[in-house]
């Protein structure tokens, strides 16, 4: 028999020769491949993804199912479709017959487009990616750079409240701040003013754990949500997408905005303790509508409040121009067919010319960024990075290290800032724009959490903004390649082990 002839009933694959727990690996490891391929992902995680399901067993199969199917566009899409029906009942509100219809008449009149060049590219991108908040003009907005002076602020807010306050926090802390607001709102609402409070099931998990926000739930015209994705009756359990928004919308005219969260960490008790470095942001004018609705749209998600009643003319009052601050609101979340941060920082780094400050407490973003920086810096732009020394996560303080060279090497400059923790965000380009908020330069931030940020084009503002920056500037240590370059190979290999896991930092 020659050496390419078959024995008498067998075929070239015999799959009766084969065990069960063989020809089960074998199709799973099929299916595993096939759905991997089904969207475009990073190449090598794809490959990974494929590798182990063939080489381990039952295994491979298991984690994969844990951890490599990608739910977020799903969930996202949930979430998504939410938001698309509360905006179809505001397209019906503002027909001409409604009340509401002078937002959209509001939103007209106060359009405006940036009379630099750079900057209207900027904006037409800004068109394409969120058309439903335009750049408007008649805005004035004022600067907070701890809980101090945040704090004081928003609790007059409250206590001049006449009809509503919206507020929804990442984080409300079970502490003194915490039960201060908590307070200051229960009583309000005790008085008649209605409150909505929306916090972040996964960021207040000890507050909530801990029973704080409990005997509230009881109070008369105060009505406590925790946004969620972990809902059996919805037949959600992603604990990844996070609502990370900080908002305060009184009465629908006064809005407050940016990083700080309820907390004593902003405001600590003892005076010997410096608060959290960070900014947060007081909004007048048509811009706190646009605040407003974005919170409303998540209480909707949450709660499936009639929409007619969310978007009723007292939660958007007549509003006139307060300032000459042309501002857009930039949300942001998880979903499948657009990175509406990604693309909008991009756009930010492409622009500049001649210098660009960015600010964030972790810094560990997409690979586009990244190299988005590095080509500015390489083109002859003034790149510098402001971070903190040390964050108040070991894992992102690893995981960005594991960039510095890059960085460095590129001429980007990095300024490490010491202690207080330097918990805020802010990009400024060609001393015309500012970028603020909510979101941190990471992956989290940019693509699984829900954010809200403010896209500021003024050079008086930028200008004034950029005196606070400065000032932390000439609070941290430049570091230097050569320097860099000398650290010790065992802490290499704790950098680029936790860059391993940065997608989901």
């Amino acid at each position: 028999m020659s050496a390419c002839a078959w024995p008498l009933g067998a075929t070239p694959f015999d799959w009766a020769s084969l065990g069960l727990g063989t020809a089960a690996h074998v199709v799973a490891a099929v299916l595993v491949t096939l759905h991997s391929l089904r969207s475009p992902r990073e190449p090598r995680s794809t490959l990974l993804w494929i590798y182990l399901a063939w080489a381990m067993p039952i295994l491979g199969v298991v984690i994969y199912l844990a951890f490599g199917i990608n739910r977020m566009p799903v969930k996202g899409w949930q979430k998504q479709r939410s938001d698309q029906s509360f905006l179809a009942a505001r397209r019906e509100a503002e027909d001409e017959s409604h009340p509401l219809a002078y937002w959209r008449g509001l939103q007209r009149a106060l359009l405006t487009h940036p009379a630099n060049a750079g900057d209207a590219e900027v904006n037409l991108v800004l068109d394409r990616l969120v058309p439903q908040h335009p750049l408007l003009g008649g805005n004035r907005i004022e600067t907070y750079t701890d809980g101090t002076e945040a704090y004081p602020a928003m609790l007059a807010a409250i206590r001049e409240a006449r009809h509503h306050i919206h507020l929804q926090s990442y984080i409300i802390g079970n502490d003194a701040v915490g039960r201060t607001f908590l307070d200051l709102l229960a009583a309000r609402a005790r008085e008649g003013v209605r409150v909505r409070l929306l916090y972040d099931d996964f960021g207040s998990a000890h507050s909530r754990l801990g029973g704080l926000f409990f005997a509230y739930r009881r109070v008369p015209n105060m009505h406590v949500v925790g946004f969620t994705q972990v809902n059996p009756i919805k037949r959600q359990f992603q604990l990844n997408l996070r609502n990370h928004r900080k908002i305060m919308v009184v009465d629908g005219r006064h809005g407050f905005i940016g990083g700080m969260n309820l907390s004593a960490a902003h405001q600590p008790d003892d005076p010997g303790r410096a608060a959290i470095r960070d900014y947060h942001f007081a909004l007048h004018g048509p811009v706190a509508l646009e605040l407003q609705y974005t919170f409303l749209r998540d209480w909707y998600y949450m709660t499936d409040e009639d929409a007619g009643t969310l978007l009723s003319q007292e939660h958007f009052p007549r509003i006139e121009p307060q300032g000459t601050t042309p501002i857009r609101v930039v949300n942001a979340g998880p979903a499948s067919e657009r990175e509406v941060l990604c693309d909008a920082y991009f756009s930010l780094i492409a622009a500049a010319r001649e210098q660009i400050l960015l600010g964030t407490p972790y810094f560990v973003p997409p690979d586009d960024l990244r190299r988005a920086l590095r080509a500015a810096a390489l083109r002859g732009v003034e790149v510098r990075l402001l971070l903190p020394a040390r964050t108040n996560h070991l894992t992102t303080t690893y995981a960005a290290r594991a960039v510095y060279e890059e960085m460095l090497t590129a001429g980007v400059r990095l300024d490490l800032r010491r202690p207080p923790f330097m918990h805020s965000k802010f990009m400024l380009v060609d001393d015309r724009i500012a970028m603020l908020g909510t979101a941190n330069f990471d992956n989290r931030s940019l693509k699984l959490n829900y954010e809200t940020n403010l896209l500021v084009f003024d050079p008086d503002f930028v200008s004034t903004f950029k005196r606070l920056v400065l000032d932390d500037y000439a609070l941290a240590d430049r570091l230097e390649l050569d320097v860099w370059l000398k650290r010790s190979h065992a802490m290499r290999l704790v950098e680029n082990f936790f860059n391993l896991i940065s997608p989901a930092l």
